[in-house]
């Protein structure tokens, strides 16, 4: 009886030994820099942070295990990989920014109760939040807001997740009148999701798989930036939400600084500048379709010299299309299956045809005109084709977003084993380009696979291959931005940065296994069989008016000589110097300088102010002396008063600034 005790005894203590070894039992964690350290099984990545060190913890926003994105509350289970998420990061960014949303959203709550959540992710440069109320917001209820969101920030609530069975989550959510986040479950529910995450800030719970920043105290650098209106789930037939947007900073210096970066931007808007310079203009009989005045022409005609003088030196050959062809055209190239929502439609003849929003089945059609042998490919077709788009109204933009735009458009048909140089060579076309017209740094990424697309795997996994292939051959890093080629094949996008740090997506390299086979184009191989040709679509500046909207914000209207619409004003101060003018104006055009004369009866000193608001480069003074002495007083935008000068100096010193970066 004693001895069963014993034992009895000794498989319980066995028992605690194994339970406590379980409970101490250590996993191996190893970090971005390659280096391990031991932990205890439940150990939270908050711990973990401040094991490393005091600033990180202090910095610490989230976490990565094994590549997921996590709360710092999340403990450790078995051996991972981990990284610590400061803002110095895109994913901490995004934690940090997309708390923020929830904390506006709690503030909301508070001073307007009745209010319906829909949604309110993180952005680039901020976020927002879709809300329903009862009456709209103005600029003085986010005054309102921004104070009651400091006042949540000094409360410290902890971030706490939970999990809820769906059905639950959606009857707590009918139950607090939040239709957006019910119809949301129940798609879920119906996909067979069991469960949901929840999430808790003091007073305020919303639905949200997160993660979120350890407690609102972190949040203390932020602004509230507009309102907007935004359909629910993007369909102009549901309820039109109010949309508050706002960013946020870890540090109060980022703020201030981003915050001046949009004064400056809101300085060189080119809707506004654009109207100042008499550019371009928009009209109730043409929404969304860009009217180009004369000045505003010329920028365009500028940038169409510079890419047609370089696609001949590339052996381009420039064709033009149709701006109206036949739907059955869309239908095999499969733009209409994969884009009709953004075409426009007309019947002719009782024939179905469609606005081409795209030139790349007209170029097909040339190509399959006639014969081709692989001992003439690459062939290179160009085009500066007009395109129409539908675009929402809400949508427009000035020359952002428009519904008709020209592109720089031009497409490579090759063989597969010239694919990969091909790219190449339209990848160092557009550096060059970028840097002749002023922009020195651009951002890479390769756009892969969307939802909506045609070809097969094979194709789309080859073609992605040849694109990074291509950019690793050139030393060019990128990223990848999974899911937003185009239908028919992916790309590179090529993002310039402009003088006060902003990205413009512009050009995209995008090879296409797939319309070519479509639309019945081949080429003889050297094997005397039919084979079919890859196709690049090819565009530097994207859209002509785009680009030259990013141009005149980058410039800020001041645009360097080579690209002025006018370079020179002739300022004759007397009636006199009138015909001295019309001579200098001559000379000047000889010597393909645009130069205009400024012959209004008004005072010196406001021809002047007018001309450096209109932001020429050069003024010419003539007065009487300068008549007499044959010279010039001029004057330059940039440097004021340059004094006398003879007409051969000036000339020279125009055809010496008269140049673009590359040369």
């Amino acid at each position: 009886m004693g001895q069963s005790k014993l034992l009895h005894r000794s498989e319980l203590s066995s028992q605690r030994t194994v339970r406590s070894e379980q409970i101490m039992a250590q996993l191996t964690v190893t970090l971005p820099d390659g280096s391990k350290r031991e932990y205890e099984t439940g150990t939270t990545l908050e711990q973990v942070a401040e094991s490393i060190g005091k600033r990180l913890a202090k910095e610490a926003l989230g976490a990565k295990i094994n590549g997921k994105v996590v709360d710092l509350s999340t403990s450790l289970k078995e051996d991972a990989d981990i990284e610590i998420l400061t803002f110095d990061s895109p994913d901490g960014k995004e934690i940090f920014r997309h708390s923020a949303s929830h904390i506006m959203a709690q503030a909301v709550k508070r001073l307007f109760p009745n209010t319906k959540y829909a949604i309110g992710p993180a952005i680039k440069d901020g976020f927002y939040y879709d809300f329903e109320v009862e009456t709209p917001l103005s600029p003085e209820d986010l005054e309102k807001i921004e104070s009651e969101m400091t006042r949540i920030v000094s409360e410290a609530s902890d971030f706490k997740k939970s999990e809820m069975k769906i059905a639950d989550a959606i009857q707590y959510f009918k139950d607090r009148d939040d239709p957006y986040k019910v119809e949301m479950m129940e798609e879920w529910q119906a996909q067979g999701q069991e469960t949901v995450s929840i999430y808790n800030q003091g007073d305020f719970t919303d639905l949200c798989s997160g993660p979120h920043i350890p407690n609102t105290q972190f949040l203390k650098s932020f602004k509230l930036l507009s309102i907007a209106g935004a359909y629910w789930r993007g369909d102009s037939n549901r309820q039109m939400l109010q949309r508050v947007y706002g960013t946020a900073f870890f540090k109060e210096k980022d703020l201030k600084a981003y915050l001046n970066r949009l004064e400056e931007a809101k300085k060189r808007d080119h809707r506004k500048i654009g109207k100042e310079l008499d550019l371009f203009s928009f009209h109730e009989e043409g929404p969304g379709f860009p009217f180009w005045h004369p000045k505003g022409a010329i920028l365009f005609d500028i940038l169409l010299k510079i890419i047609r003088q370089e696609n001949d030196r590339q052996h381009y050959q420039e064709v033009k299309t149709p701006i109206i062809l036949n739907e059955s055209l869309w239908h095999a190239s499969g733009h209409y299956e994969n884009f009709k929502e953004n075409m426009y439609f007309t019947e002719i003849d009782e024939r179905d045809y469609a606005v081409k929003p795209m030139n790349c089945p007209g170029h097909c059609l040339i190509y399959k005109n006639s014969l081709h042998s692989y001992k003439e490919l690459p062939i290179k077709i160009s085009e500066f084709g007009l395109v129409h788009r539908h675009e929402l109204s809400g949508v427009l933009h000035g020359l952002f977003r428009v519904r008709n735009f020209t592109q720089d458009d031009a497409h490579v048909f090759c063989m597969p084993e010239q694919l990969k140089d091909e790219i190449v060579k339209c990848i160092e076309y557009t550096a060059r380009i970028y840097k002749m017209v002023g922009f020195e740094k651009y951002n890479v990424f390769i756009a892969t696979r969307p939802e909506k697309s045609i070809g097969s795997d094979e194709d789309w996994e080859n073609a992605t291959a040849k694109l990074k292939e291509a950019l690793e051959e050139l030393g060019l890093p990128y990223e990848i931005k999974e899911g937003e080629g185009a239908f028919y094949g992916p790309k590179i996008e090529f993002n310039v940065e402009d003088c006060i740090e902003r990205n413009w997506q512009c050009g995209t390299t995008q090879v296409d296994f797939s319309m070519p086979g479509r639309l019945g184009l081949t080429y003889e191989g050297s094997d005397g069989k039919k084979h079919t040709p890859v196709m690049i679509h090819r565009a530097i500046l994207g859209s002509m008016e785009r680009f030259i909207g990013i141009l005149i914000e980058h410039y800020a209207g001041k645009f360097p000589l080579w690209l002025s619409p006018t370079q020179v004003r002739l300022i004759p101060i007397h009636e006199k110097q009138h015909d001295y003018a019309r001579n200098l104006e001559k000379i000047l055009m000889d010597e393909s300088i645009r130069v205009d004369i400024d012959f209004r009866d008004e005072k010196l000193g406001y021809k002047i102010r007018k001309s450096q608001l209109e932001k020429i480069p050069f003024m010419v003074i003539l007065g009487d002396k300068e008549m007499e002495e044959k010279t010039l007083s001029i004057r330059s935008r940039t440097q004021g008063d340059l004094g006398t000068s003879d007409l051969e100096s000036f000339i020279q010193l125009l055809k010496k600034e008269n140049t673009l970066n590359s040369n």
